[in-house]
């Protein structure tokens, strides 16, 4: 019986062993010229298509590997407690400083001398920032995400506005205005889900989140500020505070019930696809200022796994990537915004009326904080603005709660 249990025990270790060396880092006699990329979300299933070309020209194989965005970051740390992943990773920008100081990612700071389109300079700078720490580089810059104004231009025009609000007064004026067309009728759609919206409206109230010190500063007046003009959309009937289960079609189209909201650049084709009888009524801008009107920047970087024993065809991919021709690929399949400056030259993006403007907004774009706990303290603003958007909470009593909760989660 002793014997027949150590058989299995070591037909189990062989065959664990086998399966974490296939999905580890390519060194395998069978499996040297298989480059293997983990890449997220819906992003996932069009990557091949540009994995098939990559591999034409280089003769290099590719394995993508798409894992769900839910199941990504817990499956990004057993990769890096057991050194075996792949060697290729798509990476949120917000998870970045986590698995740089868990010394999970190749310094690629010698790569841009051997592969010039990696340079830093080819990129904008708010995406560079979120690939650089401690002076050393650590990914680059996929696609990018930001956040513009939509609005219908009849609608606004009819009540008096011919062109989109470029301050934070015109853009609560017009709401409230927009708001009394009729029962049902609303100015603008204020996210109270999107956890960058009240970072982003900080900012561009003056606020800079954290001070020299690195102490939060959401209980300072610029930031409270900020908050207590978000909220003001919902006091005052110009913006819902329910998700009212409607799609872009019906708020957007017909007579718009919500004639503007923030978004990013997926709207655009959604816009184009869903609503009826939309073309020549709408447009994007760039947002309203008040000291600013920086936007939050975000989307994915691409990285080289530390493990990796395959980072000579991963320095290949990562340059292929970068290329403003790839770049361009990549939008037309994803509709993600490119983010390399080349690329935005051509006329497919600096001729459309639509899309210019959010390569506008990326020079006036910032990504969130660059720290490990940003994820939770996000959504420990969210908690904390619900309670005074639908509960009524005082907004300095309710910041002064959220700054000591981020004072709780940095241990400080």
């Amino acid at each position: 019986m002793k014997k027949k249990w150590s058989l299995l025990l070591l037909t189990f270790v062989i065959v664990l062993g086998t399966a974490l060396a296939g999905c580890g880092n390519s060194d395998d006699a069978a499996d040297t010229k298989v480059l293997n990329v983990w890449a997220m979300g819906d992003e996932a299933k069009q990557l091949p298509t540009l994995a098939k070309d990559f591999e034409k020209d280089t003769g290099i194989k590719v394995k993508i590997q798409a894992i769900p965005w839910a199941n990504a970051h817990d499956k990004l740390l057993t990769a890096v407690a057991s050194k075996s992943g792949p060697d290729v990773i798509q990476m949120g920008t917000t998870w970045m400083p986590e698995f740089v100081a868990a010394d999970a990612l190749e310094d690629l700071s010698s790569y841009v001398k051997k592969y010039p389109e990696l340079d830093p300079k080819n990129f904008y700078d708010g995406s560079i920032k979120t690939t650089q720490f401690n002076d050393k580089k650590y990914a680059i810059p996929w696609y990018a995400d930001t956040r513009v104004l939509f609005y219908r231009t009849d609608v606004l025009k009819k009540a008096g506005y011919d062109h989109a609000p470029k301050t934070w007064d015109e853009l609560s004026e017009a709401a409230q205005k927009l708001a009394k067309r009729g029962d049902n009728m609303y100015g603008i759609n204020i996210d109270g889900k999107e956890q960058s919206l009240g970072f982003m409206f900080g900012r561009q109230n003056g606020s800079p989140l954290f001070d020299n010190a690195n102490k939060p500063v959401f209980n300072k007046k610029p930031f409270v500020d900020a908050v207590s003009y978000l909220n003001s959309f919902f006091q005052n009937g110009s913006a819902p505070k329910d998700d009212l289960g409607l799609d872009v079609s019906q708020t957007f189209g017909g007579d718009a019930m919500i004639p503007m909201f923030i978004s990013g650049p997926w709207m655009v084709k959604s816009v184009k696809d869903t609503v009826q009888n939309i073309d020549g009524k709408w447009a994007t801008a760039v947002l309203p200022a008040k000291d600013n009107n920086l936007s939050s920047l975000g989307g994915a970087n691409l990285t080289i796994f530390k493990h990796s024993k395959n980072k000579g065809d991963a320095g290949k991919f990562l340059q292929y990537m970068s290329k403003p021709e790839t770049q361009l690929k990549w939008m037309k399949l994803t509709n993600s915004l490119p983010t390399g400056k080349e690329a935005w030259n051509d006329p497919t993006l600096k001729d459309d009326q639509f899309y210019k403007v959010f390569g506008e907004q990326m020079n006036n774009a910032e990504p969130m904080p660059l720290i490990p706990e940003f994820e939770e303290i996000a959504q420990s603003y969210l908690k904390n603005f619900e309670q005074i958007y639908r509960g009524g909470a005082d907004v300095q009593d309710q910041m002064n709660t959220f700054n000591d909760e981020v004072k709780t989660i940095l241990k400080q």
